[in-house]
């Protein structure tokens, strides 16, 4: 009668000497190790997480930073430029207009009526003493930091139906010519630099704009279907450009407080 070898059951990986003092056995060493190994992924992913949002809380812009942000590199893929009215002559120069725009006098009208019943809902509207604020393009910010840019007011419209978004933008130069040399300059500089939007416009949008010199001051328009898509023939741009340029009334009340004559 053969006898069977009693086969030895191999020693286990999990005898780890402090655990053995302790008087846990094998299986419950590895399920210590076990639990022990999933606490401490949970724990750093917990970490990893509480950092990376306090990092982002730190760095986050407010939401005119943020659609400024969006927008470098949004520019008019359609411009055209116009030098002044002989009307503005009175203000020809700011030291002939020293008060300052402000956002009442500029935005007072909430509400633009157009022609074909386009209007145009005021949106955020803001007026920066740093001009460079309100541009982007080194070229550009360069050259009316040179026109001795004092203020840089801007607003957003929206139409009544969600058809369209307007922006109106006016610079405070030094002088007439200051004034002139710019709106000739993004002829073709609007390629390389453009204001920011105060609210913005769909990315990667077809948008048009147009700049006129207004005696000391440079009006820029901005505009584009809300859905970003390029006009169609039911699309009335130029209308929608006049009637947000009824913006520039006060302009015209300037300069009858400085001639006396309407």
């Amino acid at each position: 009668m053969s006898t069977r070898k009693r086969r030895r059951t191999p020693p286990s990986d999990w005898n780890l000497p402090v655990l053995t003092e302790w008087g846990l056995r094998p299986e419950q060493q590895r399920l210590l190790v076990i639990i022990a190994s999933v606490a401490g992924v949970l724990i750093a992913a917990v970490t990893l997480t509480l950092v990376i949002a306090s990092l982002g809380a730190d760095a986050r812009p407010d939401a005119q930073q943020a659609a400024g942000l969006r927008a470098e590199g949004l520019r008019p893929e359609k411009f055209e430029g116009w030098t002044s009215p002989k009307v503005f002559q009175p203000i020809a120069e700011r030291a002939k207009d020293t008060r300052p725009i402000t956002a009442k006098e500029l935005f007072a009208t909430k509400t633009l009526r157009g022609a074909h019943r386009v209007t145009l809902k005021l949106g955020e509207k803001v007026v920066d003493t740093d001009c460079s604020a309100a541009l982007w393009g080194e070229e550009l910010v360069a050259q009316v930091a040179d026109a001795g840019c004092s203020q840089a007011a801007r607003a957003g419209y929206t139409s009544t139906d969600g058809r369209y978004l307007a922006q109106f933008t006016l610079l405070n130069l030094n002088d007439a010519k200051a004034a002139g040399e710019l709106v000739e300059s993004l002829k073709s500089l609007h390629r390389g630099g453009w204001v920011r939007p105060v609210t913005a416009f769909p990315a990667d949008a077809y948008t048009e704009g147009g700049a006129y010199a207004l005696g000391h001051y440079v009006a820029l328009v901005w505009l584009s279907r809300a859905d970003g898509a390029e006009p169609t023939p039911k699309d009335d741009f130029a209308n929608l450009a006049l009637t947000v340029r009824t913006v520039e009334k006060p302009l015209f009340k300037r300069v009858v407080a400085l001639t006396g004559t309407s």
